[in-house]
């Protein structure tokens, strides 16, 4: 571990954090939580502490069998629900979370270590993601029923896929549960959901804040690691449709069991963002922006604004803004008046450290941070290295931590070019006030979201999903709604009906 007697950042350790409110232990199947098959348990870990908060069943194959039983017994009648009867339910759960606001908080901080501003703000989107799908359940287009071939009418209906098997991450707990969880429920599918093993207290509360409110089987929580859960799900041949958000590793890892049933499969993944900035830019926004953007979540988060390209011409007055932005930002515990908090767990903390250390290998200039905190929890200071240049391994490893690089170009064209030479396809962003570039650049970059002078602004009536590596379908919008629903076309010869005697 690599450790600063003279650091710019110091750990807020104090405020008041009140006991989380834990959720029961077991697996939620068919309506309830029930002992698991498996003795083996896992240890969930308060990262900014380094105390262990409780334990959750290492869940079994017998487990997911068992949950994925309970979808497919539940699936008929949920799907046979009319919108308005799902959107109903959908915006019930809306109130549930919002009335238990601080519970939820409070415990995604505990898992996740995360601070005050960043929890509220994956509650509040929890909240609107329910929301704008239950609205989403309702307001269904399709090509309209007409003659496409001489005497035949034809229908097309929009049908649920039927039981989705669902993988979610550790940097957004909650938030990525519920981004899966709203649209299939609207699309009238019933799921079985595996939440990270390191943090999934706030989804296990999630199910039982909601068991009132879903019909027993719809759905269905089973924790446990990703080489028995994750991997059964996959692979299940009740499961009609497997959704990840994680790693490319992990997403490849699904894609290929799914392969087995030839069941489709819904990935988002990793991300490399890039951040343009042109020589025209506001330079005293773009810098504020990767403040916000590239260190939002501590830098775990498959959007962040971590890969700074600015044009050589004002690269060393945007590296000045940048790390004054930076060298303010402030680290702590929650419960603190802090900007980013702890890196999800041990082993992540020393990968980002190892990842710095390979920085310091290949001759970069660490122009501020770059080390581990000292004390108690797994904190390390936010970091902009500089003097990269192009084809270095920061410029398309993702780090996953709070680290940003700076690296320059000289044209349009390299520009675009440099920013495309990634196996990510997420996110990016551009930093101009030339009308045309706002026009031209965000077309030519080979990325599912492309912001303007902005970057990390997320909304529920857009699509987030990536290209390339990144993985393919969509979340939010209703595009994640069609993401989780298939087509059915039926035609009517109408020469064939004889009336009724």
């Amino acid at each position: 571990m690599t450790t600063t007697e003279t650091s710019l950042f110091t750990v807020r350790r104090g405020g008041v954090f009140p006991a989380p409110s834990l959720p029961p232990f077991g697996q939620f199947i068919g309506g309830s939580f029930v002992p698991s098959t498996s003795e083996e348990t896992v240890d969930v870990v308060n990262p900014a502490t380094e105390e262990t908060i409780t334990q959750v069943p290492a869940g079994s194959l017998e487990d997911v069998d068992a949950a994925v039983a309970a979808a497919v017994a539940a699936k008929a009648e949920w799907a046979a629900k009319t919108p308005k009867d799902r959107s109903t339910i959908l915006l019930r759960i809306a109130d549930i979370v919002e009335e238990n606001r601080e519970l939820l908080e409070n415990l995604e901080a505990a898992n996740t270590g995360k601070p005050a501003a960043v929890a509220e703000d994956d509650i509040s989107s929890a909240i609107d993601t329910f929301r704008f799908s239950a609205g989403a359940a309702r307001a269904f287009t399709a090509l309209g029923a007409g003659d496409y071939a001489e005497n035949h009418t034809s229908v097309v209906f929009r049908e649920p896929v039927g039981v989705v098997g669902v993988i979610t991450p550790w940097n957004y707990p909650l938030l990525m549960a519920v981004w899966k969880i709203a649209p299939i429920l609207a699309a009238g599918n019933t799921l079985v959901l595996k939440p990270s093993e390191q943090t999934p207290l706030t989804t296990l509360k999630l199910a039982e804040l909601i068991a009132g409110e879903v019909p027993a089987g719809v759905v269905n929580i089973v924790t446990g690691p990703g080489r028995v859960v994750g991997n059964r799900l996959s692979e299940h041949p009740d499961v009609d449709l497997v959704a990840i958000t994680g790693s490319v590793g992990s997403g490849q890892k699904v894609a290929a069991n799914a392969a087995s049933t030839v069941k489709r499969v819904h990935l988002e993944l990793g991300g490399k963002a890039p951040v343009v900035v042109f020589d025209d830019a506001d330079l005293q926004a773009a810098a504020e922006g990767v403040r916000s953007a590239g260190f939002w979540n501590g830098g775990q988060e498959c959007g962040s604004a971590c890969r700074v390209l600015v044009h050589e011409s004002v690269a060393e007055k945007f590296t000045e803004l940048l790390v004054k932005e930076i060298s303010a930002i402030t680290v702590g515990a929650p419960g603190a008046d802090a900007e980013i908090g702890s890196m999800i767990s041990k082993s992540h903390y020393e990968r980002v450290l190892a990842a710095l250390e390979d920085v310091r290998k290949d001759g970069h200039t660490i122009a501020v941070g770059g080390n581990a905190l000292e004390g108690p929890g797994y904190f390390i200071e936010p970091t902009v290295v500089t003097d990269v240049p192009a084809g270095s391994p920061i410029t398309y490893t993702e780090i996953f931590g709070p680290v940003v690089s700076v690296e320059t170009f000289s044209t349009d064209e390299e520009a675009v070019t440099r920013a495309n030479e990634t196996v990510y396809g997420l996110a990016a962003s551009v930093w101009t006030n030339n009308a045309q570039r706002t026009l031209t650049v965000p077309r030519q970059l080979d990325f599912g979201t492309v912001w303007v002078n902005s970057h990390l602004v997320i909304a529920n009536e857009v699509p987030w999903g990536g290209f390339k590596g990144s993985g393919y379908g969509r979340d939010l919008s209703i595009y994640a709604l069609e993401d989780f629903s298939r087509t059915k076309h039926v035609m009517y010869n109408r020469g064939r009906f004889r009336p009724e005697p």
